[in-house]
């Protein structure tokens, strides 16, 4: 790539307004100041990179997440411009560093990219204000660069600091400890993300590597998003092989891949200039309806669906696809500053044009994949009907009685949702000290038999159709399915208190992939809490401790003293606490913990609950067998 300069210089670098306010309101600009937020710092100087990739000036692709807390990350692309601008006076570099809305994306002929991600051009000078230190290295016009800045100001003049072959951009930076709850990098998060950004730009190749322990990656996929759908449905029984679109169009290039499975999820996964817009948008409608209108069309036409049958849903059509839908536009309209919604009107027409013609001539020339993937749709049609049916009876039960909650239920006084919270527990023994133990003002108790249905292999008819999960369903009050309505959700925090052993271990993750799969909008909106009961109880006269791990208990035997043998008891369920004991320790909120499920990457998420719940019996085995050690206790 050396050599490859172009005509990009400081006059494609446009102001737009100054870099203010970045630190006082750090939300507004990276969403949130927690682990998501320290991530979003990386993604926003990969994303230039990427952008010189799609440039078709740069195939490589460095991250180093460093031993002294800082990252890197350098690419071998043309390398920002140094050149002094004529608007600020200051190199092209300090420009786009310093000033908010600067940008080789701004101009009026946007002859810095035709097509760029990058957080509305604030990305690397957001980045800058939100670090303690940021190095920039730039290798251009055969020299190297080098400014280093502090909070977003710079602490020294640009300077040449030796020469180079090589041309790109490094970026350094230390998030600044003050800003952010934690500056601690999660390897396996920005491992994911390079993965998925390897996928979605054919090509380049990217590099991981971990100082602090030596762990490397590198990514390079020829296939693309096409390659990317085979690894989500690496696990599952699929149905034909991956359907692969790829299209330039006036409004931009679109691709999209996809294949079907034996599986009863659906998922769909969008980008927009390799941005990952994960609430859709405009190419995601026209996708969907698309889809819907294709396959009916043929269905109808070769007698896969008769006269008196209904046409096939928008639901039916998706059970178990696996989707990955990429376009690359040159002005993208995204819907809130991080990006989450595509709002290009012209895109929705694109798509659903590109995708019906070439879907529908793929389902000519395939018949066989066309009678399977008609014939998933159909038996999802089917199980829509029962399922139907199952909840309207649900409904109606629930009517019948005058919506009197399930007769298991302890409910709370409170009828203000924000000020209520319910504990899923398990059993009859746990339930009893927990109802004793509560504040029935705010707490509400719904006690579960035994071990809820595995919704990871069952169709909604038959999840309907258990006792337990049909309790939970209408203690909850969102209803579910076609009749979800997350505004009629009773409890604000949904609590789930299950013992400290292998069997609480497993009805909490069949609970949470109920969540997930079912009332995901419910996670997402940080309703859904896990209880941190103690695993046990130190005492001695009347100085009582409960400790939650064997290293916290090692840790409090010692603080007792060396003279004093305390008392411990282990405890191998939350029936053995007396309520007194279960509400100073699990459910005061004073004193308790509770850990807050949020999905930070549903494509990992998608795969953990597949891989632990579904049909599957071999990568579950190869899960276990990989994660074992890692277990701190376990009780059989």
């Amino acid at each position: 790539m050396a050599g490859k300069t172009s005509s990009y210089g400081a006059d494609q670098i446009t102001v737009l307004e100054g870099l203010a306010a970045v630190r006082k309101r750090p939300g507004m600009y990276i969403g949130t100041t927690d682990v998501a937020g320290l991530h979003h710092l990386i993604w926003e100087i990969v994303d230039n990179a990427i952008d010189e990739a799609m440039a078709g000036y740069c195939d490589l692709i460095q991250v180093n997440v460093r031993a002294d807390g800082g990252v890197s990350v350098c690419d071998n692309g043309r390398g920002i411009p140094v050149d002094k601008h004529k608007k600020t006076g200051k190199s092209a570099l300090e420009t786009v560093l310093t000033v908010l809305h600067a940008g080789g994306k701004f101009g009026e002929d946007n002859s810095g990219y035709k097509v760029s991600g990058g957080l509305h051009g604030v990305g690397v000078s957001v980045v800058n204000a939100l670090s303690e230190t940021l190095v920039a290295e730039v290798y251009r016009d055969g020299k190297v660069h080098e400014q280093t800045y502090s909070k977003g100001d710079a602490k020294a003049e640009l300077k040449v600091s030796g020469e180079t072959k090589l041309t790109g951009t490094k970026i350094t930076f230390y998030p600044d400890k003050t800003i952010f709850d934690s500056v601690d990098f999660d390897f396996s998060t920005v491992v994911a993300r390079m993965r998925q950004q390897a996928y979605l730009t054919r090509g380049v190749t990217i590099e991981i590597v971990d100082e602090r322990n030596g762990d490397k990656c590198r990514f390079y996929f020829e296939g693309g998003i096409k390659s990317y759908v085979r690894h989500l449905n690496k696990s599952r029984d699929s149905i034909g092989d991956v359907v692969y679109i790829e299209q330039d169009t006036a409004e931009g290039k679109i691709e999209v891949a996809m294949q079907y499975t034996n599986s009863f999820q659906e998922q769909i996964y969008s980008f927009a200039n390799n941005i990952h817009t994960i609430e859709g948008g405009m190419h995601v409608t026209g996708f969907k309806a698309a889809l819907t209108r294709t396959i009916n069309t043929y269905a109808r036409k070769n007698d896969l669906l008769k006269e008196k049958d209904g046409n096939l849903t928008a639901d039916d059509v998706r059970e178990g696809l696996t989707t990955v839908i990429s376009v690359k536009l040159k002005d993208p309209q995204f819907e809130g500053q991080t990006k989450s919604k595509l709002g290009n009107a012209e895109m929705r027409t694109a798509v659903e044009s590109v995708f019906n013609e070439a879907f529908a001539e793929y389902l000519e020339e395939h018949p066989n994949d066309a009678r399977g993937v008609v014939g998933k749709c159909h038996l999802a049609a089917r199980a829509r009907m029962a399922a139907r049916a199952a909840r309207d009876t649900v409904i109606r039960k629930g009517a019948l009685e005058g919506m009197t909650l399930p007769g298991k239920l302890a409910d709370c006084s409170s009828r203000d949702p924000s000020n209520s919270e319910v504990f899923i527990v398990e059993g009859d023994s746990a339930g009893g000290s927990a109802k004793q133990g509560r504040d029935r003002e705010h707490q509400a108790i719904l006690p579960l038999r035994g071990k809820i249905l595995n919704v990871e292999q069952a169709r909604m008819d038959k999840i309907l159709a258990n006792n337990e999960v049909k309790a939970l369903i209408i203690a909850l009050g969102v209803g579910i399915g076609e009749a979800f309505d997350l505004s009629k959700l009773r409890y604000h925090k949904v609590v789930i208190m299950t013992d400290a052993d292998v069997d609480g271990s497993h009805i909490r993750t069949l609970l949470l992939t109920l969540f997930y799969r079912y009332f995901k909008s419910v996670v997402e909106a940080g309703h859904i809490y896990i209880a941190q009961p103690p695993l046990f109880k130190i005492w001695y006269g009347k100085k009582i401790e409960y400790v939650y791990t064997e290293a916290q208990k090692e840790k409090a035997l010692k603080m007792f003293g060396k003279d004093v043998n305390p008392s411990v008891q282990r405890y191998k369920g939350l029936g053995e606490m007396n309520p007194d004991q279960l509400w100073d320790t699990t459910m005061d909120p004073s004193q308790r913990r509770l850990l807050k499920v949020t999905i930070e990457d549903a494509e990992a998420a998608d795969k953990v609950f597949d891989t632990l719940m579904g049909a599957e019996v071999l990568p579950r085995k190869k899960f276990i067998n990989a994660h074992a050690k890692k277990v701190e206790n376990l009780d059989i």
